[in-house]
């Protein structure tokens, strides 16, 4: 078979855990299997292979033809002239004789395999065939590791459930849902741990902005000895503990490139690069049913253009990439960006000397963490029970004002629409404050307008101001990745962005999405129960349908009898 044949195939017990999810090695076969490398499967695959339809041939012998070359006659001749027995496409050498003998037929049955470049999987006997109208045709065999490479385009990975993409808490949540119901699965993450973000792209002084309880995931709470804002390094112990608790395995370093679903089979195609010390650079195709995005949005920096950057001569870097200040003692640090992170790096920044200058270039919400020793969002959703949205924005706003003073007296401007609000409409969520404010009002930490255009050493604001800068940190937030990799699928357009929390987790054609409906950690905690218990309900719905058909055609063989 030509190394331009797509068809595909995997060892599954040597790639997939856990392993007992297989019974068997797993071939999937973008074309027919054709039993047998006599003359009929030859002519069969000679035609195939010149109208480029891809194909597999199983022959349970050691050779092509195995009948003529071991189970016949030496003197055994051709019964007809050679035109009546010569295969299609390719006919028999001039210098043959009207008969040929049974050496020379063989000699032209090799010749016409290598004349069509065709390669049987020899030695690989068919056990049984069956069809199976709910998936695909499965071809099995003793030798399915031992295919040429060259053969096939990716490794292709038949998956008996979900492919969920992303190994945070959004990803975990779905699969510990799915193991407790019984479900198969596979987890991709491209990083070489789970909750990649929290473990390589936050701050060391990073703690939970809400109490434990509402960031905990399903079916496990956080251990009682836990602060109630636990810390960066809490939270990820706690993951890791969740993954353990109920044996999650994700396939670690392995990168989605397209995902793609088959019309034709109703099927979802997941293609990856896996690259590891052990296997090197690996592609892989999974097939599966159902595909769940669980990459979040932020699975991407955001870093803004600005003009004169490339020649400030100073750090530049990303707050996903900063970890404390330590290294920036009595340096003058320009952090672009007003969020939670933008906050409190300004606030780390300073509690280690340095001077930052914070870009505020729109409207925020600062609240204060907590009200009368209850959590601000706690309080706002226990309102919510008995008041409408926009009188509790109304409420936490006269308290915060109490509480914090005018924030827009310090250029801190508040949005026209209240803090749940604007939650809920526009996603946008508000600033939580563990002490930054305090620094702002003592001119520790500096509320400068947005960014003109840099310089060396320096900046220039929008208001005509210029400030000598040391370093510049990029408070600018993430994105999702997902566009990018999704194909001929948009998580808008298929419905998955349009519809509010909490339906915004069901797409089209077995597609799910976990932690898009900028919920935090709670809402994708629901997502990942509703997902999963909408999965596993069809799954065994399947599966059950398959035992009845098996039963019942077991039954109308009985009845034969």
């Amino acid at each position: 078979m030509s190394n331009n044949n797509n068809t595909t195939c995997v060892n599954i017990s040597t790639l997939l855990q856990p392993e007992d999810i297989f019974s068997r090695r797993c071939i999937w076969v973008n074309g027919p299997v054709i039993v047998g490398a006599g003359p009929s499967g030859l002519a069969v695959a000679a035609d195939l292979k010149r109208q480029e339809v891809p194909f597999i041939i199983l022959e349970r012998a050691n050779c092509i033809a195995s009948l003529w070359q071991n189970r016949t006659y030496d003197r055994l001749k051709l019964h007809l002239p050679k035109q009546f027995c010569q295969l299609p496409n390719l006919p028999f050498p001039e210098d043959f004789p009207e008969y040929p003998t049974k050496f020379q037929f063989i000699e032209y049955l090799e010749s016409y395999a290598t004349h069509f470049d065709l390669r049987p999987k020899f030695n690989e006997t068919v056990q049984s065939a069956k069809y199976d109208k709910r998936w695909l045709v499965v071809a099995t065999g003793e030798n399915a590791e031992k295919v040429p490479e060259d053969i096939f385009s990716r490794r292709c990975i038949w998956v008996n459930g979900p492919v969920i993409v992303g190994a945070g808490p959004s990803g975990l949540a779905v699969a510990a849902d799915l193991k407790r119901q019984e479900v198969p699965f596979i987890i991709l993450e491209r990083a070489n741990c789970i909750a990649s973000l929290w473990q390589n792209r936050t701050y060391d002084r990073l703690k939970l902005h809400l109490p434990k309880q509402f960031c905990q995931l399903p079916n496990l709470p956080f251990p009682e000895d836990f602060p109630e804002y636990p810390t960066k390094f809490q939270f990820i112990e706690y993951l890791e503990s969740y993954a353990t608790h109920f044996d999650l395995r994700p396939k670690f370093n392995e990168t989605v490139q397209s995902a793609k679903y088959d019309k034709r089979f109703g099927l979802w195609r997941v293609q990856t690069v896996l690259r590891s010390e052990l296997l090197g650079y690996c592609e892989f195709e999974y097939i599966c049913r159902w595909l769940v995005v669980a990459t979040g949005e932020n699975a991407e920096k955001v870093v803004p253009e600005f003009e004169g950057l490339e020649d400030f001569g100073g750090d530049v870097l990303h707050a996903g990439d900063y970890k404390s200040g330590e290294r920036y003692r009595g340096k003058r640090i320009l952090v672009v960006g007003c969020g939670n992170s933008g906050m409190e790096v300004s606030l780390d920044l300073s509690n280690h000397d340095a001077s930052p200058s914070m870009v505020v270039r729109s409207s925020v919400h600062v609240l204060p963490r907590e009200i009368l020793g209850k959590s601000t969002f706690e309080l706002g959703l226990t309102m919510m029970k008995w008041m409408p949205v926009w009188l509790v924005d109304r409420t936490l706003l006269v308290l915060t004002r109490l509480l914090l003073g005018n924030t827009d007296k310090y250029g801190l401007k508040r949005p026209k629409i209240g803090p749940f609000e604007l939650k809920n409409t526009a996603g946008k969520t508000p600033v939580l404050d563990i002490g930054a404010f305090s620094k702002i009002k003592s001119g520790k930490i500096k509320i400068v307008a947005g960014i003109a255009k840099f310089g060396r050493g320096k900046v220039k604001l929008v208001d005509g101001r210029v400030l000598e800068i040391d370093s510049v940190v990029l408070a600018t937030g993430y994105k999702s990745n997902v566009p990018s990799w999704l194909k001929d699928n948009d998580l808008a357009e298929i419905g998955i962005e349009k519809d509010p929390f909490p339906k915004g987790w069901k797409g089209e054609a077995g597609l799910y999405a976990v932690g898009f409906t900028r919920r935090g950690l709670s809402g994708a905690s629901l997502d990942a129960m509703s997902v999963a218990h909408d999965i596993a309900n069809r799954w065994k719905e399947e599966t059950k349908q398959q035992i009845k058909t098996v039963a019942a055609r077991h039954r109308r063989c009985i009845s034969h009898f």
